[in-house]
């Protein structure tokens, strides 16, 4: 999920030059992000069978992933701050493919561990790339169109949301389901992300060796990243902290347990068609809505929509929970084109008014992705206990406090 710039940047440079070049190639991150983020959805459904283990444990595929951004969004920050963009855009890359390539030997090995150790290496370098991929869009042209250059940006990574679906139905699931009985068949269908993954791997080092050989300008330096306990005076930014974390961990849940959701509500549908023919509408929503919701907010304050889609999301759960077959299905797939809005929506909110503490607030609020490590864990024991359809409490209950913070949560305050 795209990290917003959390403040403006000027370019250091001594003249005009054209900037297309390395505009694409950063514009290239927001695809390579954003088809790791959709795969896995994908992994999480495959692995239940290879390695006989429920849906809670294999949503730890999101808890790996998502920790990974925790862990190293602020390191990524502090090490672009010492040495470049371009080290940081490299060094993330790096990792990126590194953890790709490690799902050869995790397959051959038939070990989830392994793959959650590839996951959280992937999801680091991506924390890398988020961080670094922002603010060097702004800088690379001129200031004014800078907006539409980031909106250009951004829409390849739903470009990735749509294309990450077809590809697992494609090279993951096709030939690979059923009972599997037998080690052979469980190496079979393990060894089936090897290709996909390894062509991400191949692309990514690609993209390395062009930034590497292409000249770079540098965001101008800002204020150093600094801890001020005072910070937490302005309400609204810890509500928007509490807001995202249960945002994100929403959106991890539901795109991780929608194949599963699927194939178990239409009788006779496959993992390769939810994933090619089901999971790619919801993605498409979700990126529809992103548009839509954009333009929307052009006469619609923010913190409105915010609040009406927060709501509507909140139905549509009730409406997987309540009803069933496709419009259960539907409805879930629904929540996709409301969710698109909340993340930028709730991180533009909550750095508002912060004066010197907007780079502090920043990194707050991008940490509080942690909540896609902790809710799907939960959402998949719900799931395995009771119910696939009355997991989605878990979600209901997280847009609620969306809702509050749309309705009132995000009003500026300072308690002295």
């Amino acid at each position: 999920m795209p990290i917003p710039s959390a403040e403006p940047h000027s370019i250091n440079t001594n003249g005009a030059k054209s900037y297309l070049i390395p505009f694409l190639l950063v514009t290239s991150l927001f695809f390579l992000w954003g088809l790791a983020n959709i795969l896995n959805s994908a992994l999480i459904a495959h692995f239940q069978p290879v390695f006989e283990i429920k849906r809670a444990q294999a949503l730890l595929v999101e808890t790996a992933f998502y920790f990974g951004y925790f862990t190293i969004a602020i390191p990524a920050g502090l090490f672009m701050e010492k040495y470049s963009y371009k080290k940081g855009i490299l060094f993330g890359l790096i990792l990126y493919a590194a953890g790709a390539l490690l799902f050869i030997p995790a397959a051959k090995l038939l070990t989830f561990g392994f793959f959650l150790i590839a996951l959280y290496i992937i999801a680091s370098g991506l924390a890398f790339l988020e961080t670094a991929a922002n603010p060097y869009v702004t800088i690379l042209g001129k200031p004014e169109t800078s907006v539409q250059r980031l909106n250009f940006s951004q829409s390849f990574n739903g470009v990735a949301l749509i294309v990450g679906p077809w590809m697992a139905g494609q090279f993951i699931f096709a030939g690979n389901e059923g009972l599997m009985a037998t080690e052979a068949e469980k190496q079979q269908a393990a060894e089936a992300v090897i290709l996909p993954y390894a062509i991400i791997a191949g692309a990514v080092l690609l993209v390395a060796f062009l930034f590497y050989l292409v000249h770079m300008p540098e965001p101008a330096k800002t204020t150093q990243l600094k801890f001020d306990k005072a910070i937490f005076r302005h309400k609204h930014l810890v509500k928007a902290v509490l807001a995202q974390f249960f945002y994100v961990g929403a959106q991890a849940s539901i795109w991780g347990i929608t194949i599963n959701y699927v194939t178990e509500l239409i009788p006779g549908v496959s993992k390769e068609i939810a994933s090619k023919n089901y999971m790619i509408i919801g993605t498409f929503l979700f990126v529809a809505g992103r548009f839509l919701g954009t333009w929307m907010m052009t006469f619609i304050k923010d913190h409105k929509l915010l609040m009406v889609y927060g709501a509507l999301a909140s139905l549509l759960c009730l409406a997987g929970i309540l009803a069933g077959g496709e419009v259960a299905v539907y409805s879930v797939l629904s929540i996709n084109f409301f969710m698109s809005i909340m993340f930028p929506t709730i991180f533009a909110l909550g750095v508002k008014d912060l004066g010197e503490h907007t780079k502090l607030g920043s990194s707050f609020i991008i940490m509080a992705i942690v909540g896609g490590a902790i809710m799907p864990p939960i959402m998949g024991l719900i799931a395995d206990d009771i119910g696939i359809q009355e997991a989605f409490i878990v979600p209901f209950l997280c847009f609620l406090f969306v809702i509050y913070y749309g309705w009132k949560g995000y009003v500026p305050k300072s308690v002295s």
